[in-house]
């Protein structure tokens, strides 16, 4: 197994980014970008699809379905971000468990979103491979 981080398009690098060191602050503890994790990345690519796709839900949805699945693929995202500042492998576990949790809720938004006929078969089948892949590259953090 590389441990050299995939680059994903759009996402940058560790090394495009501020790192503590960079900023004054007496005894900051070393973080781990969370930026270089594939599995955030590929939640981060999740999160901007379903921004994209749920734009043409209908309006009664703002408050439920579009909300829902928009705070439900941001969650998975952010809980692999704030685990990057966390140490230990029981926070790392509670973190990774929270991400995993979030992203069955988006396939859950998916399906109800896909019966209710508020996406395409071609946006369907894309939202859930990525959805497929982050939960893979998450479980194997």
């Amino acid at each position: 197994m590389s441990s050299r981080p995939k680059r994903v398009e759009g996402i940058p690098t560790s090394s495009e980014m501020v790192t503590s060191q960079q900023v004054p602050a007496g005894n900051l503890p070393e973080m781990v970008p969370f930026e270089r994790f594939e599995a955030w990345q590929l939640c981060h690519r999740l999160v901007l699809a379903v921004y994209k796709a749920s734009k043409a839900f209908p309006e009664e949805e703002k408050y439920g379905l579009t909300s829902q699945i928009r705070r439900a693929a941001f969650s998975a995202a952010a809980n692999i971000a704030e685990r990057s500042a966390r140490r230990g492998a029981r926070e790392f576990r509670r973190f990774l468990d929270m991400s995993i949790s979030s992203l069955a809720e988006v396939a859950y938004a998916l399906i109800v979103a896909r019966e209710l006929g508020y996406l395409s078969e071609q946006e369907s089948v894309e939202l859930f491979s990525l959805r497929g892949k982050a939960g893979k590259a998450t479980w194997g953090l």
